[in-house]
């Protein structure tokens, strides 16, 4: 860190009395000038963030904001660790300067949660994929429904199988790179198949799904801000895989539809919704990690003001098509 050097200034004259008694008036904390935005509810007030941090990066680690009850520095989150890859765990430095945790962006108020409405579902799965040709990342939060918790998550980079390595290059680059985070990604990153693989078995090491028995998640249902990620992008991936789609995939939350039909009014996207909200947002926009927890925040407010979360497209297994559930929704 630099230091500013500070020249020594010449003794300072003492102002009037009455002058000093001006000052103290306009330098109270009590003055509003420096009173903080009002929030609308108590419980906007219960998922309301301190200012937002500058999106400082490192390689393999991004800066988020820290829990607004919190007076401990927030860190960078570790994006090896979030993989389950770190090799670092018990170095004090490392752990000094960079957050291990994903609890500390979700936090929840107990007063809030007692707000929540009977679900019918017991977890929801937020997932935000990356990638236009092909996907690059795959995250996703585990929420508990009722009690708004995070419980776990699941994070991989994805490495693509049908690219020459310069155009990947080019391409990590020109997504990653503005985040300083292609290094871990070039570190880290599986192909699909793999990811999937592991992902199975995480389901099933949280009683989410088994893998004996197939088909659709155990009172669970993905999440997702649009239909892109499962309507169009996880079948087109699979096919360049070389692999079938899975049944878990057949159904979904369309975050936007319950937005829409909860609130009535339109949110084309997160960023939309987390303004319309007064949220700030938590990393950096497009990086799917922080997107997935993004969502996820937006998921708990909705909930905590009364929102039911319930499947909102369904997938016919025999001709692949998709049905639309609720009338009024984001086209």
């Amino acid at each position: 860190m630099t230091l500013a050097r500070v020249s020594q200034s010449p003794p300072s004259v003492l102002p009037s009395p009455l002058l000093q008694s001006i000052i103290r008036i306009f330098s109270s904390s009590a003055c509003p000038i420096h009173s903080s935005r009002r929030i609308s509810s108590p419980v906007a007030a219960a998922f309301s963030q301190v200012s937002q941090s500058p999106h400082d990066v490192r390689e393999g680690h991004v800066m988020v904001a820290p829990r607004p009850s919190s007076r401990r520095h927030w860190k960078p989150t570790c994006l090896y660790y979030t993989q389950g890859k770190c090799t670092m765990v018990n170095d004090a430095t490392h752990l000094e300067k960079f957050s291990h945790s994903l609890t500390i962006d979700l936090p929840v108020n107990v007063s809030a949660a007692d707000k929540v409405k009977p679900q019918k579902l017991d977890y929801l799965l937020i997932l935000d994929l990356e990638g236009k040709v092909e996907i690059l990342e795959f995250p996703v939060m585990m929420i508990d429904a009722q009690s708004m918790e995070f419980i776990d998550s699941f994070h991989r980079f994805v490495r693509p199988t049908a690219m020459n390595e310069q155009r990947l290059r080019e391409y990590i680059e020109g997504k990653y790179g503005k985040f300083g985070v292609d290094r871990v990604w070039h570190d880290t990153a599986i192909p699909f198949k793999q990811v999937l693989q592991e992902f199975e078995d995480w389901m099933e090491n949280n009683n989410l799904w088994k893998k004996k028995q197939g088909g659709s998640l155990k009172s669970a249902a993905f999440v997702t801000c649009g239909n892109w990620d499962l309507k169009t992008k996880v079948p087109e991936q699979c096919k360049v895989s070389k692999i079938k789609l899975p049944t878990y995939f057949m159904e979904w939350i369309n975050v936007k539809d319950i937005y829409l039909n909860f609130y009535r009014r339109r949110a084309t996207g997160m960023m939309t919704m987390m303004r319309e909200l007064q949220m700030p947002i938590v990393g950096s926009h497009h990086l799917g990690i922080d997107d997935s927890k993004n969502i996820a925040r937006v998921v708990q407010r909705m909930l905590a003001e009364g929102a039911v979360m319930q499947i909102t497209a369904k997938r016919q297994s025999s001709t692949g098509d998709v049905n639309f559930l609720f009338k009024d929704r984001i086209r």
